[in-house]
């Protein structure tokens, strides 16, 4: 595969975004080659394309196959193991949510739960503090509760209710 420079702007420009989102730059470039790559690429091809070390691109390679992003593909006559991205921009933010769910907001809840049952029983503890814990620990709850109800929707009304959210938010506008 050969990156045209459109190509190779996009793979950057994904790389720094993903680090503005908290994912090594690396794993971001490997994503987007993957992502615009027609067809399924080795580890090797994949290291010389964006000259990245071997070893970065394997640790790369598993932390975006543990998000779902990134998929192992068998190529007949070839014995290495070829690299599929998901291309479907919306399975692709779901599977991003899902994971940084898991990975933030589920600790996050129980650390909140486990320090306002704490609060609750330490007489010590201002009120307004105890208040302060028990309403961001509502908050991240009821935002958990949406995205698990959101996440159950059929893809179409997903996105209907996107388009739907948008009217809305132009009609307040006016």
């Amino acid at each position: 595969m050969i990156l045209t420079p459109t190509m190779e702007r996009f793979v950057l420009h994904w790389g720094e975004m993903g680090t503005r989102w908290g994912v090594n730059r690396s794993v971001a470039q490997i994503h987007a080659l993957l992502y615009l790559s027609p067809q399924p690429l080795p580890a090797d091809e994949i290291t010389e394309i964006l000259s990245i070390a071997r070893s970065n691109v394997s640790t790369s390679i598993r932390e975006l196959q543990s998000y779902g992003l990134v998929s192992v593909v068998h190529v007949m006559g070839d014995r290495r193991d070829h690299f599929r991205a998901e291309t479907d921009p919306w399975s692709i933010l779901l599977l991003i949510a899902e994971e940084r769910k898991k990975r933030e907001i589920d600790p996050a809840i129980a650390m909140l739960r486990a320090c306002t049952a704490e609060a609750d029983a330490d007489p010590r503890i201002d009120p307004e503090i105890k208040a302060r814990m028990t309403s961001m620990l509502t908050f991240m709850e009821d935002m958990s509760g949406w995205y698990d109800q959101m996440k159950r929707l059929p893809r179409s009304t997903l996105q209907n209710i996107v388009h739907v959210g948008a009217k809305i938010v132009g009609f307040l506008k006016r």
